[in-house]
């Protein structure tokens, strides 16, 4: 039985880093036949051209948009293929490795696969018309999904409780766990502008979803686990062609489909498990939200005092500005990504 339950997390790991890695052919020669460029050039909130950022980015190679259908294609047809061969060869094996179930990856699947249309879409738009959908429309959409998820949690598995960092029992929310729900959803797609360096957001999402294969195994909680370790495979092969010179990039329909499908999987690892899901979600994620919370103190800082605090932000372009070559920014946020991911698992466990 302990083999079998290896077998389940390792399988769909190798599987979709296979997946992934055999379709990026495919994939790199549609993007670059049809030039599916990222837009030359970028502005700030405000509408100016983002003069510092573009001073960064020049001279760099152009590489296309929609990256992240690597992962999610991986992912999706990981679970396909595993589910097919479970339901049409009817050996206990596959139907072992399958990981599709309706109470613990059918949300994290359809949030993977809602956030990923919608996120083509706003590549589409960006590379068509030069301008994403706008942020208060993204934002819209990923409440709407997002509210969706907690209605379900709510109402249909009558989830109201959570666990919370230093505190021994859940907390009870009450319907406030719906409105919640949406925040941590909303804060953590934020964390998505982390894709801005070549290698850096694959790695960064790496950690966080092997973090949460582990915690997933712990509360026993196996096709949880087992979409966990596949979206990990299908970073791995995402990030074998995202290392610098980046081929292509992640870009909206991968952080969006990555960042829906991790909120609904720390909530699934949260309290409806006995697990403490969410109290370890701010240390897994630490670098999304430092790179959401540079953003906000950047922000502040211009329109209150009249100034920059970083350079630009987010943070890991303020290191960029500071004269670290990206590579060295990559590699230790890995590095930092890698050491919260443990820290994060320990909470979790204990």
């Amino acid at each position: 039985m302990a083999e079998l339950d290896a077998l389940k997390i390792f399988i769909p790991a190798a599987l979709a880093f296979v997946i992934g890695i055999a379709a990026t052919p495919l994939l790199t020669h549609f993007l670059y036949k049809y030039r599916l460029w990222k837009s030359a050039g970028k502005r700030a909130l405000d509408g100016k051209e983002a003069t510092m950022f573009n001073s960064l980015r020049a001279g760099r190679p152009e590489a296309p948009l929609f990256g992240g259908a690597i992962v999610w294609g991986s992912v999706l047809l990981t679970a396909g293929l595993l589910s097919a061969l479970a339901a049409f060869s009817g050996a206990p094996a596959f139907k072992t490795l399958a990981f599709i179930s309706r109470t613990e990856t059918w949300l994290p699947l359809a949030a993977l696969a809602v956030g990923a249309f919608v996120g083509a879409v706003d590549d589409l738009f960006e590379i068509r018309r030069q301008k994403g959908l706008r942020l208060r429309t993204r934002l819209l959409i990923v409440a709407a999904v997002s509210l969706l998820c907690a209605l379900w949690f709510y109402e249909k598995l009558g989830v109201s409780t959570i666990s919370m960092p230093f505190v021994a029992h859940p907390v009870g929310l009450g319907a406030l766990f719906i409105p919640f729900f949406v925040g941590v959803a909303l804060f953590i797609y934020a964390g998505g502008i982390i894709d801005g360096i070549d290698g850096l957001a694959g790695g960064v999402f790496m950690s966080i979803f092997a973090a949460y294969a582990g915690i997933a195994v712990f509360e026993q909680q196996p096709n949880l686990a087992a979409f966990c370790a596949a979206t990990v495979g299908g970073l791995l092969a995402f990030l074998w062609f995202n290392i610098p010179p980046a081929r292509f990039y992640l870009s909206e329909t991968g952080t969006m489909g990555l960042t829906l499908a991790l909120t609904v999987v720390a909530f699934l690892s949260d309290t409806i498990s006995g697990g403490r899901g969410i109290a370890a979600l701010p240390v897994i994620t630490l670098l999304l939200i430092v790179t959401v919370l540079s953003n906000i103190v950047q922000a502040l800082s211009k329109k209150f005092l009249g100034r920059k605090v970083l350079r630009i932000a987010p943070l890991h372009h303020h290191f960029e500005a500071l004269g670290w070559p990206p590579y060295k920014v990559t590699m230790r946020y890995w590095i930092v990504g890698i050491v919260a991911a443990i820290i994060g698992m320990t909470v979790a466990i204990l």
